[in-house]
């Protein structure tokens, strides 16, 4: 099959929502209808052992919550789908964030009881910085929630963005009867505790027809028929270039639990969803049918099997065909490197593969050579953009708690930290103290528990007070050495050996500015023009 070929049939996207809005679910009912999984499970309670769920890492089965993105890839329709679930809690946003880099699309859960929350206005104004297309699925219509108009006036108001139904619920909680297609004319019916495909989607033809009546009642036909004229007549007739554009999200109504709606949203995301776009590079734009291989990394993974002690770089493939055992340049280390065993993903699960297209995401066994943001080329000399190390917002002492295990702590912290969770500063004038930052709490009760069972090291974390990581960058080189001179205390170095400025405070990063005026102070680790006023 020709590369154009490949590129066509190719839809990559990413899932993202507020916590418990039904993200993870509704990954695995879309596997579930893509035939990659034959039985549903909740995710929470493990009731399906031998099923593939989206979250494998223990402490994710044992709090029941996403903390890693995960990549899927399956078939459907003659189409390759590649799906990366990300993490819903705030504490994991940056992960996110990189993710969104790596997508061409989006599938945005909402809970029809909580409606638009704080970490779903975040991930969307992350999505509108790259006009990334947004298709919305309302979930848990089987619960007492509010009303869909209501729903869609949020949307649009908190998140900017114009709404198109192109599904809707008949009822909702206790008088939930299913799920309206407006695209198509289909009606599926509600059944609870659903876990199995059934072909029970009924088209009506006419939906002021008596056959409507009698499936869902007249008292429900007559509300679904109001409720059709007034969308008819309030939302303008969808426009797909518009939802390419990231101005217009289609919304989709269900109960990703019960496997309603579900169908309609997979169905109508082939079809409309983007096929591999053109992304940015530091000597201008790279487009997937350029016949050179192109790719960069946004995730590292280390212990994705606990048993082997792998390291996995999650590489992003942005043109031209990858090859297994095919030389490939690696940018920044100025060296070539080739890859006897490329994987692809079910989740935990995965397969050696000979060939990939632009689009995939694949898997590539690292044994140190990869950091987040690395690009991989077919002899090409760019690096791609948009994949920086955010400041962190909470920072705090790593403590060794057993002096007989330091070599594995040193080993533990830097792979966990290369995964970009988490970033390491180290304090050389301290005694090479080390300084782990985040943007949450959950994150070090994660990287605390991976320490301990993947690595058999016992640490704690101590709070420090600092307001700001900062990156340094000058042409005065007589300047920045004074200033780490005299700032001893509050300066660290990146795994890059890069200086930073750990501020403690808003006003002693102005006086730092004022007092050093050319010393460039940067919140990423991009060193674009994310200059910060304090």
């Amino acid at each position: 099959m020709s590369l154009e070929k490949e590129i066509a049939r190719r839809k990559t996207f990413g899932i993202i929502s507020h916590p418990d809005a039904g993200k993870t679910t509704l990954t695995e009912k879309l596997l579930l209808f893509g035939g990659a999984i034959q039985t549903a499970g909740a995710v929470k309670s493990n009731k399906i052992k031998k099923a593939a769920t989206s979250d494998f890492m223990e402490i994710e089965k044992q709090r029941g919550i996403s903390v890693s993105t995960s990549v899927m890839a399956f078939n459907y329709k003659g189409l390759k789908i590649n799906i990366l679930d990300t993490p819903g809690h705030k504490d994991f946003a940056e992960d996110t964030y990189r993710t969104l880099t790596a997508v061409d699309s989006v599938i945005m859960v909402i809970d029809c009881v909580g409606g638009v929350e704080t970490q779903t206005k975040k991930l969307m104004e992350v999505c509108r910085m790259r006009d990334t297309p947004v298709l919305t699925f309302i979930n848990k219509l089987d619960l007492e929630g509010r009303d869909p108009f209501d729903l869609l006036d949020e949307i649009e108001e908190v998140l900017k963005i114009k709404v198109r139904p192109l599904s809707w619920p008949i009822g909702i909680g206790a008088t939930f009867k299913g799920v309206y297609n407006l695209y198509n004319g289909s009606l599926n019916l509600f059944e609870s505790n659903k876990t199995k495909i059934t072909d029970d989607v009924i088209t009506i033809n006419d939906i002021n027809s008596d056959e409507l009546d009698n499936l869902v009642g007249k008292d429900a036909a007559d509300k679904l028929r109001e409720d059709v004229e007034l969308i008819e007549g309030v939302y303008d007739a969808f426009d797909v270039n518009e939802y390419l554009a990231g101005k217009l999200t289609p919304v989709f109504f269900g109960s990703a639990l019960n496997n309603f709606g579900v169908e309609e949203l997979l169905n109508a995301f082939i079809e409309f969803a983007p096929t591999p776009k053109p992304r940015e590079t530091s000597e201008g734009i790279v487009k997937p049918d350029d016949p050179k291989f192109s790719g960069f990394v946004f995730k590292i993974h280390a212990n994705l099997d606990p048993k082997h002690r792998d390291r996995i770089a999650y590489l992003r493939i942005v043109s031209g065909k990858f090859e297994r055992n095919k030389f490939y340049d690696h940018i920044r280390l100025g060296k070539k490197l080739k890859f006897a065993n490329p994987t692809s993903f079910m989740a935990a699960e995965k397969e050696i593969i000979d060939e990939a297209f632009p689009g995939d995401v694949i898997g590539l066994y690292d044994t140190g050579s990869f950091k987040i943001g690395d690009t991989l080329t077919e002899g090409q000399k760019f690096m791609f953009k948009g994949i920086p190390s955010f400041s962190p917002e909470i920072f705090k002492e790593l403590v060794n708690k057993d002096p007989m295990k330091t070599k594995q702590l040193e080993k533990g912290i830097q792979q966990l930290t290369d995964e970009g969770v988490a970033q390491l500063f180290t304090q050389k004038q301290l005694s090479n103290r080390k300084i782990v930052g985040t943007v949450g709490e959950l994150q070090f009760e994660v990287i605390q528990y991976r320490l301990k069972h993947e690595y058999g090291a016992s640490a704690e974390f101590v709070p420090k007070s600092y307001y700001k990581a900062c990156w340094i960058t000058t042409d005065n080189e007589e300047q920045l050495q004074d200033f780490i001179r005299r700032k001893a205390k509050y300066i660290a170095y990146d795994k890059d050996n890069n200086p930073v400025f750990l501020a403690e405070s808003a006003w002693l990063l102005q006086s730092a500015q004022d007092d050093f005026p050319d010393l460039v102070f940067h919140t990423t680790s991009e060193f674009k023009h994310d200059i910060i006023k304090a």
